[in-house]
């Protein structure tokens, strides 16, 4: 600082400017607001995606089952479950897989597929029990199965 000269004072700076608490409170509210109409409809696409994904894996799954039926001439049995497709079951010299790149998936929810043969719909029933995890259910929470109902 150069001797003479007066340091500038404060108070002719600009006032800074700031919210008040009020001001901050009303604007959270209106995010609270808008993101209680919007979350419902993020969860929602969320659901439907799992409905798809349910049914996509069904159709893969169906696909190996298919596969693996016409090497070996039947269907696995229930006690062989899906893994049959995956690694040959004992006593088995037609089965030419494994019928799946990768490990039988879950469902999206993280529950195992529930697969029966012979089954009730048809030569085999594979199915999902949705998103509540219990059969039945409707909506996100109906199950999603082999035979289309």
């Amino acid at each position: 600082m150069a001797v003479g000269r007066r340091p500038i004072a404060y108070s002719l700076l600009p006032t800074a400017s700031a919210f008040t608490l009020v001001e901050l409170l009303v604007v959270m509210v209106i995010i609270g607001l808008l993101a209680a109409l919007v979350a419902p409809r993020f969860i929602r696409q969320e659901e439907k995606a799992k409905l798809k994904a349910a049914k996509a894996q069904i159709e893969l799954l169906a696909t190996a089952l298919d596969t693996f039926r016409l090497d070996v001439g039947r269907y696995p049995t229930t006690q062989e479950g899906l893994e049959a497709l995956r690694s040959q079951p004992g006593g088995m010299a037609k089965w030419d897989g494994p019928y799946l790149k990768k490990e039988v998936p879950s469902d999206p929810w993280g529950r195992p597929y529930v697969y029966h043969s012979p089954g009730e719909h048809g030569p085999y029933d594979l199915f999902s029990y949705g998103a509540d995890g219990s059969l039945g259910g409707e909506g996100d929470s109906r199950d999603i199965t082999s035979w289309g109902e």
